[in-house]
């Protein structure tokens, strides 16, 4: 992990502590629970900077607050779906005990990680989904190797698509990760998600239908309900 860019308080933070950019409800935008009502966490600090991220004001925002305060949050909202996300969520080392506790308050809770971290330590019952870098992003060389055979059943694959060559990149990958992971796109969901603004919809989906790829085209739907860039939704 690159501590240098990351906020000195996540060093500072205690046990019990985290850094909050965020919290607020909304609809879920992405993934197999796209549409549904959820509660969102965004922690603060990211060790990654991939050139289309929507989220940089998260890189370095952010409160220190009680886990307990955080997960009492999600109780009041009334929400039973949680993501938490970031930045980097898992670059904070009390995101593990507030991803227990969460599902210790029966939510149903997903976590959105980069690929970049190890997330064997993830209590099971969280669902996480995992964005695998792709050469576009940058951030290409950060994908840990261990995250493909950490992967389970209740887990999901995002991949983010540039461009046509982006496309070329993540479908030659995924083809040769199905020779280890069979369940890619099977019982585990693969997503090729275009970059809002930047990858058409149109030449993505003729491209994956082409392919005969057996992926989901993944729409980040909460960008068009709102402004592509707004805050707190």
């Amino acid at each position: 992990m690159s501590a240098t860019r990351l906020p000195r308080d996540i060093g500072r933070l205690g046990p019990d502590e985290l850094l909050v950019t965020e919290t607020f409800a909304s609809i879920q935008g992405e993934s197999t629970f796209a549409g549904e009502p959820c509660f969102f966490i965004r922690l603060t600090g990211c060790p990654l900077r991939c050139v289309w991220c929507d989220s940089e004001y998260a890189f370095y925002e952010g409160e220190r607050q009680p886990i307990a305060k955080v997960v009492d949050l999600a109780r009041e909202s009334g929400i039973r779906l949680v993501e938490v996300t970031g930045g980097e969520p898992l670059a904070q080392p009390g995101a593990l005990r507030l991803l227990r506790e969460l599902c210790d308050a029966d939510h149903e809770v997903l976590l959105e990680t980069s690929g970049a971290l190890p997330i064997d330590r993830v209590d099971p019952r969280v669902r996480r989904i995992v964005d695998w870098k792709t050469p576009g992003s940058g951030e290409v060389e950060r994908n840990h190797p261990g995250v493909l055979d950490a992967l389970r059943p209740r887990d999901e694959l995002k991949l983010v698509i540039l461009d046509r060559a982006d496309y070329e990149w993540a479908r030659d990958w995924l083809l040769e990760a199905r020779k280890r992971r069979p369940e890619l796109g099977v019982s585990i969901p693969v997503h090729f998600s275009p970059v809002f603004g930047r990858c058409r919809y149109d030449e993505l989906a003729a491209w994956i239908l082409a392919d005969r790829l057996g992926v989901r085209l993944n729409l980040q739907i909460h960008k068009h309900i709102w402004r592509p860039d707004a805050r707190g939704v």
